[in-house]
Parts: structure tokens; sequence; C-alpha cells
């Protein structure tokens, strides 16, 4: 069920840190030029959303997650707000976070390991 209180939050640009937000606590922010990644964790799953820094443009937006052993988890396509959230069961392995929002990009290495 989708609230209007929800629907404000995907049309407030402002706001969509509240759109799209993971389960767990926030661990790990990396920022890069056009957004940035956020990471979360919660148990052994770890979470993660791109977010863009100047929202309300549909471009090319993803995120992927990859446990160390593991195929990566990803979202891809054209948004205006964020790519993402996407989880991974990963345990006590590492994870490798990707983001991108037009043409700018990072990638993390092993982190949380």
């Amino acid at each position: 069920m989708v609230t209007a209180a929800g629907l404000l939050a995907v049309a407030a640009p402002g706001d969509a840190h509240a759109a799209a937000s993971c389960a767990g606590r926030k661990v790990r922010t990396l920022p890069f030029s056009t957004g940035s990644v956020v990471v979360y964790k919660r148990g052994g799953y770890v979470c993660a959303v791109t977010l863009a820094k100047k929202p309300g443009t549909k471009r090319k937006m993803s995120v992927s997650v990859r446990a160390r052993g593991g195929r990566p988890v990803v979202d891809e396509g054209n948004f205006k707000h964020h790519a993402g959230p996407v989880t991974v069961h990963a345990g006590r392995r590492c994870v490798w976070v990707k983001g991108r929002v037009g043409g700018g990009s990072v990638s993390s290495g092993w982190i949380l390991c």
C-alpha cells in the first residue's frame, strides 16, 4: 500500500533518501561527482542504493553489490532519483559496491570485511 506521504517523498527531489532507503544501519557513504552510494548492513545482509546529486532528470543510473565469491546483484536503468535498493547476503564476507549516475561513478573495492 502506498500512502500519500510516500508519494510526496518520491515526487520531492530533496526526499530521494526517504524513497530509497535500505533496512539496517548506514555503514558507508561513497560520494562521487554526480551522486553517492549509501551502504547499509543488517545482520548478514548488505544493502546499497545510488542517489543522484541532482535528482529530477531521467538518466542512466546503476547500483550493484557483490559479496566475495558471489555474483553481483544489480539494478540499472533510466531513473530520476535513485537506483536500487539492492541487497545481498554477505554473512562475514567482504562486499564490493558500485554506483553510477550519468557520467560519474564509484567503485568501493572490497569493504566491510
